[in-house]
Order: structure tokens, then sequence, then C-alpha cells
């Protein structure tokens, strides 16, 4: 009799596996694949299904929000590329809009000069503004026209708006351009409504002045000054400014006034240089004038 029952002991232990085995099965199939598994129970009807019906909802319920919420994960992290891909694309039209807006600043800019050019009493050579230089020693721009274009030193710079300084250093391909405020800069100059005379020059801190105006002039203060074309740089009547201040001390021989400048220098892109106070053989074609290309 012992030994019966100790032959039947691994029959009792592997069936005893077996089913624990298949209750795993079941219950794995259960909560994996509840959706089938209401399906499959309900096949079969009866208690079980009562009893596992509510377990079976609550897990498909939990399994159909972590699916959407995995799947509204991934929807996200498209989103994120989508998006980090069309920042990179909008940063770049917005470079090239820069791009273009800058471009029609400076063409708009430069076809004033080209119109000027083309009906002006006098032959100019336009010319890009390449450097500046604006310091307590001197104040200058380097444009890009030099020797082998026909620039020579002590030619008077212009633009539409007026006198913005003089020629002088020539390189072969660029010359240096020392500003109207430069106070090496001298040039005669007259009050337009008085016709008084003077000598228009740069201060130290960038400032011009109009200095030896008859004591009896009748200069004041908003009065225009123009070139007054008595010199080889510039002819009569181009515009530097206004006066802005007189002054005149009592021991003084001569009076003297601050100008404004009509040309902001700052502001330059492209000027143009007086090589004759004769006008161009072209000037009755305006369409055949030189025109001052972009940059």
């Amino acid at each position: 009799m012992p030994r019966s029952e100790h032959s039947s002991l691994p029959f009792t232990t592997g069936l005893r596996r077996l089913l624990v085995g298949g209750v795993i099965l079941i219950l794995l199939l259960l909560l994996f694949l509840p959706r089938q598994s209401q399906e499959w129970l309900g096949q079969f009807g009866g208690p079980l299904t009562i009893i596992l019906e509510g377990p079976l909802q609550v897990i498909a319920s939990i399994q159909d929000s972590v699916g959407e919420t995995w799947s509204r994960y991934i929807a996200l992290q498209h989103v994120w590329e989508e998006n980090q891909t069309l920042k990179i694309e909008i940063q770049q039209l917005q470079k090239e809009q820069n791009r273009l807006r800058e471009r029609t600043i400076v063409a708009m800019d430069f076809n004033k000069l080209s119109i000027y050019q083309a009906n002006a009493p006098m032959t100019t050579l336009p010319a890009h503004i390449i450097g500046r230089n604006v310091s307590n020693w001197y104040r200058a721009i380097v444009i890009d026209k030099g020797e082998s274009d026909g620039i020579r030193q002590e030619m008077g710079v212009i633009t539409d708006a007026g006198v913005v300084g003089r020629i002088v250093r020539v390189n072969p391909t660029t010359s240096i351009v020392l500003l109207l405020s430069d106070p090496n800069v001298a040039i005669t100059g007259m009050i337009q409504s008085s016709r008084d005379e003077g000598i228009i020059q740069g201060t130290p801190q960038g400032n011009i002045h109009m200095k030896y105006l008859p004591p009896l002039s009748s200069v004041q203060v908003g009065d225009a000054v123009v070139t007054s074309g008595l010199t080889d740089d510039f002819p009569r009547g181009l515009s530097i400014g206004q006066i802005q201040h007189v002054t005149k001390a009592a021991t003084d021989l001569f009076q003297s006034g601050e100008v404004t400048p009509i040309v902001d220098f700052s502001k330059l892109e492209g000027v143009l240089v007086i090589t004759s106070f004769q006008p161009p053989i072209s000037a009755e074609s305006p369409a055949s004038a030189t025109a001052l290309p972009l940059p």
C-alpha cells in the first residue's frame, strides 16, 4: 500500500502543474485579450460569464485607454517632428524675406541715384560704399571705384540729395572719401538766399561749420547752404544743408554758423563721383545713362 501511494505521486504532481499552467494561461488570455475573452465566454454563458464579465470589461477599458494613449503619443511625436521642420522652414523664409527686403531698399536708393545721374548737368560715376571709418581721427567711407575707373584725388562726391565729401586717396580699384564732417575737408559754400560766401569745414566732433561769413551778412537760422562753384571739386548750387545756429562775437571780424547737412552720412549705400562739370554726351537720352548696379 505505501508503495502504490509513492508510485502515484509523480502523476499527481504533474496533473497539478498542468492545471496550474492552464489556469495561468486562461488568466493571461483574459488579461491580454479581454474583448476576445468576452466573446468566447459569451458563447458558453452561465455563471462564469456573469462573474468574469465585470473584470473583463474593466480590463478591456484599460486596454483601450492604453492603446489610445499610445496612439496619441505616437501622433504627438509626429506633430513635434513636423513642428521642428516647419520652424526651420520658417526661419529660412524669414532670412530670405529679409534679404529680399534689403535688396529692395538698396535698389530704391540706387534707382534715385540713377535718375539723378541721368538728368544731372555734369558727368558722374556711380560707386558702391564698401567700407566706413568714423573715429576721432577721421571720418571717411571707402568706395568700389578707383584709378582704373578714372577716379582722381580732389574729385567731389555727392548723392541725389547733396554733397557728401571729397576723394582724398585713390587705389587701383578703390578710393577713400573724406566726409564733409571731417575737419580735413574744406569747400566753398554760399548762403542761397543772401548769396554770402564762406568756407564749409568739419570739426573733430563731427559737426559742420560755415566760417568767414561777412560781418554784415543777414544769415539766419534755416537758410539753405549750397556750393558756390568757385573750386574745381563741386559745381555751383549743390545742396549742403541748412544753417542751424549763427555765432558772432563783438570782437569777431566774421560771422560763423553751424550747418545741419542735407545728407545722412550714416545711411549711405551708394554715391556719385563728379568726374566733369560738363554734362555727359548721353544726357539727351536718360535711358542710356550708366545705371548703378545692385551689389
